[in-house]
């Protein structure tokens, strides 16, 4: 069975990618598994250049094929902020628990005609030879004043995001798992990838 390295050390997006590409016949592989330790600086100014400078590195790293994506929330009251810093909003010490706290200041302060907001993201599929593809997902909703109490590790600001065309929030405690495929950008992403997925590794 080929297998393919789905590079990043966010447990939330390790089991996401992992679920999401469960219909293929890969051996999905993590860095701790084949024990790289290796970090990459997301310093690009886009989610595309931090996803493929992440998904090239790992690939001729590994020697494996490699999935990475980048990707954050957009407030449009901010003027999309936090979008591509959203991990490093608060430095690159600030823990889930930090974001949830600032957010919750943030979810606060917006003004209640102008809520909206985006989560956003950019998946590469990288081969060592640096042959690489893109596919991007996005999903609408509102930011909420007040949010769910759990936050989901690796994903704080999903705990304040809201769906209004199902009255619920984009967390997996509150979405049957159909809804969570349906409406999670990642897995828009994910599917869009696929067909080259096939190609590229010779899937049946």
């Amino acid at each position: 069975m080929q297998k393919i390295l789905v590079a990043t050390t966010n447990p939330g997006k390790l089991e996401e990618i992992r679920n999401f590409l469960s219909d293929l016949p890969l051996e999905i592989v993590s860095l701790r598994d084949i024990g790289i330790t290796d970090d990459v600086e997301e310093n690009g100014i886009s989610y595309s250049e931090n996803s493929l400078k992440k998904a090239l590195f790992y690939a001729k790293k590994s020697g494996l094929p490699a999935i990475s994506d980048d990707g954050g929330l957009e407030i449009q009251a901010l003027y999309g902020a936090p979008g591509v810093k959203s991990k490093r909003w608060l430095g690159y010490e600030a823990t889930d628990n930090d974001l949830a706290s600032y957010m919750t200041k943030i979810a606060t302060e917006l003004p209640d005609n102008n809520r909206v907001a985006f989560f956003r993201t950019v998946i590469t599929f990288a081969l060592p030879d640096g042959t690489n593809h893109q596919t991007e997902g996005f999903i609408k909703g509102l930011i909420a004043k007040k949010p769910l109490a759990t936050i989901l590790q690796g994903f704080p600001y999903r705990s304040f995001f809201f769906l209004p065309e199902l009255s619920k929030y984009y967390h997996k405690s509150d979405l049957t798992e159909e809804e969570m495929k349906l409406y999670n950008h990642r897995y828009k992403a994910v599917n869009k990838l696929k067909p080259q997925l096939k190609l590229a590794l010779d899937l049946e």
